[in-house]
Parts: structure tokens; sequence; C-alpha cells
């Protein structure tokens, strides 16, 4: 049987965390990853797998407090988002330099959407953070990438699970995650003498951050609604 694995990530914000889980099991059962295609967050988890850091990343994210989370957000207040994201990506950075995609061990595409042409935007060469940078500019979130001919945003806008930007090769199988379907949780997944705590912790984190991001939104100038209908009639 051919063990070999053409993988597509999906978007899903934080439950994009959940990829690094998905390449550990199919690493764990023997699988290899031969290519990898990602859109927003799948971009961002598939690209630093690519780039052979996974490891790294996932012990610097488990290590974050909120405390962490709440200084690497870098407000825009006359932007098109209400983040600029480069604090964060400057922080793996630190960690896992940048490569030309057409350098990194396996093949790897990040998918973006240009606004201004209403036409999906496929990176398979050039700098890696670059790309991941313009996929995971979730409108009116993120500021998104702007030059004279584009505006580069969240590649979720249209499409959330980019299969046909995945290289295949002979005998393959493709895989593909979406993290954000509706399949429920058995209940047995859970261990039943810390979930109570587990989620009351959980909970309390969420709602001090989104307490901190409100109270900095209604700072914010309303520049971005035209960028934000824009986004909503697409």
């Amino acid at each position: 049987m051919n063990k070999n694995i053409a993988l597509v990530l999906s978007g899903g914000g934080a439950r994009g965390m959940a990829h690094i889980g998905v390449i550990e099991e199919l690493e764990a059962r023997g699988y290899t990853i031969t290519s990898i295609a990602g859109t927003s967050m799948g971009a961002l988890v598939g690209g630093i797998y690519a780039a052979g850091k996974l490891t790294e990343f996932k012990e610097w994210a488990i290590s974050l407090d909120r405390h962490d989370m709440f200084r690497m957000v870098d407000f825009s207040f006359g932007g098109n988002g209400l983040i600029k994201g480069e604090k964060v990506l400057s922080k793996i950075q630190e960690f896992i330099p940048d490569a030309l995609i057409e350098d990194l061990p396996i093949p790897f595409s990040a998918t973006a959407v240009d606004l201004k042409h209403r036409e999906e935007v496929v990176f398979t060469k050039g700098s890696l953070f670059s790309a991941i940078r313009a996929s995971i500019s979730i409108p009116s979130v993120f500021t998104p990438i702007t030059s004279e001919n584009a505006v580069l945003v969240d590649g979720g806008v249209m499409n959330n699970l980019p299969i046909s930007n995945v290289k295949r090769t002979d005998g393959d199988m493709l895989v593909a995650v979406r993290v954000n379907a509706a399949i429920p949780v058995p209940h047995h997944f859970y261990e039943k003498e810390d979930r109570t705590e587990k989620e009351s912790t959980y909970k309390k984190w969420m709602n001090e951050f989104y307490d901190f991001l409100h109270i900095n939104i209604r700072k914010r100038k309303r520049s971005n609604s035209d960028f934000f209908h824009l986004w909503i009639r697409l």
C-alpha cells in the first residue's frame, strides 16, 4: 500500500491548531506527507510543517499564556483591518527562519484571494511568510496585503479547502482536513474528572480576550467600512 499523502488543510481560526494533531497522527501511523496546500490557518501550519519546523512551532504555541497573546496583538487604527499581524509572524520568525517556497523539502502552496480582481491567488514560490501573511488576512480582522495591482486577503473568502491547489504524485492519497466541519465530539473523548475545570479556564480566557478586543474595536476609526462591504458582496 502506498502511504504517500497529498495533504490539504482548511482555514478555521483557532481551530486550525488541530491541524498539528492531524499531521502528528498521520506520521505516527507511518504515512509520508509528500505535498501540502493550505488556506489561512491551514497555510500557517502547513507552511511551517513544509519548512520542517512544526515541532518548534507547537512547543512555542503551547507555551503561550493570555498575556503573551495580548502582547502580540498589534492594532491597526487606520487601515482595513483590526490587527496588523506583524508581531505574531515576527515572533515566529525568531525561531523559524523565512524561506523560499520553491526551496522547501516538499511542495507547498498557500491560497489567498485578490479582492481587487475577485480571483484566487495561489503562492507556490517566493517568501514563505509573505504567502502565509496574505493567506491569513481575514477581512476586517487582519489588514490586507495591498499593492497597486492587488488587495490580498484570506483564501477562505473563496476557497477554504483548496483541494485543487495541492500537488499530486502517482499513487498518493488525498487527505483533506476541514476543521470547521459540524461533527459532534463523542462524549467519551473527554476525561470526566477535569473537563469542568478545563472548560471553565478556557471560557474565562476567551471572555477576557473578547472584552480586550471589543474595547479596542470601539476606539477604531471606521475607515474600513468600504473594504468590509466589498468582502460581503463577494
